[in-house]
């Protein structure tokens, strides 16, 4: 829905717009504790030190490297949350605030009463 508003809105035109609504930015570590609460399971937890993912990284052939370097990228070091917007910059959530859009907490409650079909893993 944000995207074809966006792509209509004059303020939009030769502008960065970042999709980042506050209520979905939640950590790995809130979104299993949300899951194991919704459904009343706890899930088997294995704490990787940040080093030892590091020397994978260095240490896999090539491309088994890669989605260890995606995996601290993303998860470790936050490369995808982890920048300031721009004061040119426009976050899609705050052009329009009266349209509603889903949480993670919302989507999560779908995901229980309309399971997606399994999903092959990205990495294999």
């Amino acid at each position: 829905m944000y995207t074809m508003k966006v792509a209509d809105d004059p303020k939009t035109c030769n502008r960065v717009v970042i999709y980042r609504p506050q209520k979905n930015i939640i950590s790995q570590l809130e979104l299993i504790s949300l899951w194991e609460k919704k459904t009343g399971k706890t899930f088997n937890r294995i704490h990787v030190p940040e080093e030892e993912i590091v020397k994978l990284s260095e240490t896999l052939p090539h491309p088994q490297n890669i989605p260890v370097s995606i995996l601290h990228s993303v998860f470790v070091n936050g490369d995808l949350m982890g920048y300031e917007i721009g004061e040119d910059d426009l976050e899609a959530s705050r052009l329009d605030p009266d349209l509603e859009y889903i949480t993670i907490d919302q989507l999560l409650d779908d995901f229980l009463t309309n399971p997606p079909d399994p999903a092959r893993a990205a990495f294999e």
